[in-house]
């Protein structure tokens, strides 16, 4: 859960993790908070308006991929699979595959249970007699189905690129904390951002409107919120800038001055000029992609791209370990 509360008269505790990610981020060098601590109601309303703004391409393309791939990934991966989707968010494509794959449930998982239960009550809505089975957790790590679905085999989905969104040891951990959920002989459809244009990448994530800067400056509006900061808001701005060497964008919270001020009541000061580093977005090659799912014990069994190869829609399956070729 984004937010555990126990209230005892006026006192609200928040999540122990979200509390330890906070305080860590803030005393270590360089600071760095993990970007999963984005979404809680509004920053996932934040996220999914970004998802429509001209600049930010992914979500348009990967639509258009999905369209035209999903008939194809209905044979390969046959009938009466429990879709199983990772950090589902408002579910905007999930209607997508679920209408092209014939499925027997389907498993939205993540981690802001209010924007959960609202998409799961709109897509059981919208498709009546599919069992939906709603899962508030953290997704990084294995996570226990239930129990409906355990039996039957899965077909996990990862829109979005969010793959890039974390290093590469952690994407690979991820990959592989699927593959426990879902299992051996399991399938995974997976969208993988690729690198392009550099002026490109970066007003994908440095918008005219000035929307992406608020989602990231949200993170503050939270920690502020909910372990009583008082933090500046206003004295930060922010900074999204491609890293060449590390393949990736990078999201930053800037100071614009010295500040100094407190996170329930513990002192911290940032210098003018200095960051906390929020969110990467790394894009992949075509190789890099593949080896990318290899290493998380899934194997690519078919690929589709846009006509300019800028975001690629994997399937891959869940084989049996190999030791050797």
């Amino acid at each position: 859960m984004l937010k555990q509360e126990i209230e005892d008269g006026d006192v609200t505790l928040a999540d122990p993790a979200f509390r330890a990610d906070v305080l860590n981020g803030f005393e270590t060098r360089p600071r760095a908070i993990p970007a999963r601590w984005f979404y809680d109601r509004r920053g996932s309303e934040l996220f999914e308006a970004i998802t429509e703004l001209p600049e930010y391409y992914p979500t348009r393309t990967e639509t258009e991929i999905l369209r035209r791939a999903c008939p194809e990934v209905a044979i390969l991966a046959g009938a009466g699979r429990a879709v199983v989707e990772f950090g589902s968010g408002s579910s905007t494509k999930t209607p997508i595959l679920l209408s092209a794959v014939d499925p027997a449930a389907y498993v939205p998982i993540d981690i802001s249970g209010d924007f959960l239960r609202e998409s799961s009550a709109g897509l059981a809505a919208a498709f009546p007699g599919l069992p939906v089975l709603p899962v508030e957790a953290d997704f990084l790590r294995p996570i226990a189905l239930p129990a409906p679905v355990a039996a039957l085999p899965k077909l996990g989905f990862f829109p979005g690129s969010t793959i890039g969104n974390m290093i590469p040891h952690s994407s690979v951990d991820l990959l592989r904390a699927m593959k426990a959920s879902l299992g051996e002989g399991s399938m995974l459809l997976i969208g993988m951002d690729r690198i392009k244009d550099v002026d490109a990448l970066v007003s994908a994530y440095d918008d005219a409107a000035g929307v992406t800067a608020a989602f990231n400056l949200n993170l503050l509006e939270r920690i502020n919120r909910e372990l009583d900061g008082n933090i500046p808001v206003h004295a930060f701005r922010h900074r999204a800038i491609w890293n060449d060497d590390r393949a990736r964008i990078e999201m930053h919270l800037e100071a614009r001055e010295d500040l100094a001020f407190t996170i329930e009541h513990r002192p911290f000061t940032m210098a003018a000029g200095e960051t906390i580093h929020t969110e990467n977005s790394h894009k992949y090659g075509q190789r890099d992609g593949r080896i990318l799912l290899r290493a998380g014990g899934w194997t690519p069994i078919a690929e589709w791209t846009d006509p300019d190869g800028h975001f690629a829609v994997i399937l891959a399956e869940a084989q049996p370990a190999r030791f050797a070729p």
